[in-house]
């Protein structure tokens, strides 16, 4: 057994793929986006790159912000749409039956669909070649009550998010473990009398 070698390239898969969403709450566009990711805990902080040439580039460079919307398998065809046509010819919230609702902290709108929605405003463009990157701080969060517990935990895994790798998308699987389990001393078990 051997390994091939490549040229370098984005091979770092699987990603989140989101719909990221900016303008404004009547005049808002959505834009499809895998390159993204969390980059510091505290300030909150993220970021998108998308390229110059996609029409979500200008509004995100004027406002100076935009929200990631996360996305479930029941948005995954309108992930894949926002995708593949553009905001100059069409209402993509129209076009999918998505509701625009003005975010809390920033004038773009929300994906109201989506179950979870992070708001950001831009701190820094960086050009990098065919992607400029826009990294953000997160200045608001909204999570869809309906999947909430009665102790106010947010359980993700319910709402059967998607990522994408190699040009698919895909659910999640099953749970392999828990952060730190590989460490965990096992549980002894109890003798009974």
């Amino acid at each position: 057994m051997g390994k091939a070698v490549w040229k370098p390239g984005t091979v770092l898969y699987p990603v989140p793929v989101v719909m990221v969403s900016c303008g404004t709450e009547d005049k808002g566009n959505i834009i499809t986006v895998a390159w993204t990711g969390t980059i510091n805990s505290d300030p909150a902080m993220t970021y998108v790159s998308i390229r110059p040439s996609r029409h979500s580039f200008d509004l995100i460079k004027e406002s100076g912000e935009f929200v990631i919307n996360l996305v479930t398998k029941d948005l995954a065809r309108a992930c894949d749409f926002c995708g593949v046509r553009s905001g100059r010819d069409m209402d993509k919230f129209k076009e999918m039956n998505l509701t625009a609702k003005k975010g809390e902290k920033v004038n773009a709108p929300i994906i109201y669909e989506s179950p979870v929605n992070i708001e950001c405003k831009v701190k820094e463009i960086i050009p990098l070649g065919t992607h400029h990157m826009f990294l953000a701080e997160v200045v608001s969060v909204s999570v869809s009550d309906e999947y909430l517990d009665e102790t106010g935990k947010f359980h993700f895994n319910a709402t059967e998010p998607v990522c994408y790798s190699h040009g698919a998308y895909f659910t999640i699987g099953e749970q392999l473990g828990t952060f730190g389990y590989s460490v965990k001393k096992p549980e002894k078990t109890k003798k009974k009398k």
